[in-house]
Order: C-alpha cells, then sequence, then structure tokens
C-alpha cells in the first residue's frame, strides 16, 4: 500500500484558517451580546429616584429655611433633614 502524498485536511492551511475566523467570530458574537456588562452607558434615572429627589429637595429647603430664621440649631437641621429623608423614602412608592 501506498502513503498518500497529500496531508490531511486538518493539517492544511485553510484549516487553520478557519479555525482562525471561527474564534474570531465567537469572541465577537460574545462581546456583542455582553455589551452592555462591559460598556454601560448612562441610565437614566427612574420616575421613582426622581420623585424621591424632588421631595427631599423640598424637604431640606424647608428645614433650610427654619435654619436661617432661627427657629432650630444645627443638630436639630441635621436630625430633621435625616427624619425628612426616611419619611420621602416612606412616602414615594418605590417600583
Amino acid at each position: 500500500m501506498r502513503a498518500s502524498t497529500t496531508p490531511p485536511f486538518l493539517d492544511r492551511p485553510i484549516a487553520r484558517w478557519v479555525a482562525l475566523c471561527c474564534a474570531a467570530v465567537s469572541i465577537a458574537l460574545l462581546l456583542f451580546i455582553h455589551r452592555n456588562d462591559l460598556f454601560p452607558g448612562p441610565e437614566a434615572a427612574s420616575p421613582a429616584d426622581t420623585a424621591y429627589l424632588a421631595c427631599v429637595s423640598e424637604r431640606h429647603g424647608q428645614i433650610d429655611e427654619m435654619l436661617r430664621d432661627g427657629v432650630v440649631s444645627d443638630s436639630r437641621a441635621t436630625l430633621f433633614k435625616t427624619r425628612a429623608e426616611a419619611l420621602c423614602r416612606a412616602t414615594v412608592p418605590v417600583e
């Protein structure tokens, strides 16, 4: 029996190019599928966050006004601000 002079298909350069192309396509597909995980974009604020921030801003403004008028002391103002944040968390609906 005579040995074949042509090398097997997997030893040819074309087979290596096919394997390289498959690997490149696989990597590109993985990058495309996980593009938001790898490169997160800016996230829009949810309506609940906007409502919470509006509530806190309004309450802090009222407390700052009381502080300017001399109705409350600095320590009381700090306490009132933390309570106002808790109130806003409790009253603003969560999505």
